[in-house]
């Protein structure tokens, strides 16, 4: 009897504390506003692309040997693959500042046998810049 007395007091003890918990989190943390893909709405202003990649739509191999060049003021990005690789089935793999979000979405492959452009949107979705993306096969 002793003991399961004890077991009840040790759980609301667990409660208690897990209660206290979520009200403290609550209260540290500001309720920011989500968007249409139920992304956070920050007040982050940053929009970059930090990095890019490109991968094989076969296998998900990274196609590249050297980092792609990153123009952030002329918002353009240059990327050499593999000069065996199918420039027009390739998926690109984007880093952004935080809080951002890409325009269009990456869902499937993409042809990057011409010049592709991709819209970068701030957190606070105030400020977009839309980097050209040029991608060339390495020399044999």
């Amino acid at each position: 009897m002793l003991d399961s007395i004890d077991t009840m007091k040790r759980g609301l003890h667990i409660i208690f504390i897990l209660a206290a918990a979520i009200c403290v989190s609550g209260c540290l943390f500001k309720d920011y506003p989500v968007d249409e893909d139920g992304l956070i709405i920050s007040d982050r202003s940053a929009c970059a692309v930090l990095r890019f990649d490109l991968l094989d739509t076969r296998d998900y191999s990274a196609l590249t040997d050297e980092l792609a060049v990153i123009d952030t003021l002329a918002q353009t990005i240059h990327a050499k693959i593999r000069y065996r690789a199918d420039i027009t089935n390739l998926w690109p793999v984007f880093s952004l500042s935080t809080d951002c979000k890409l325009d269009p979405k990456v869902r499937s492959r993409q042809d990057f046998s011409q010049p592709v452009q991709y819209t970068v949107i701030s957190g606070n979705r105030q400020v977009r810049k839309t980097y050209t993306i040029y991608v060339t096969k390495e020399d044999l």
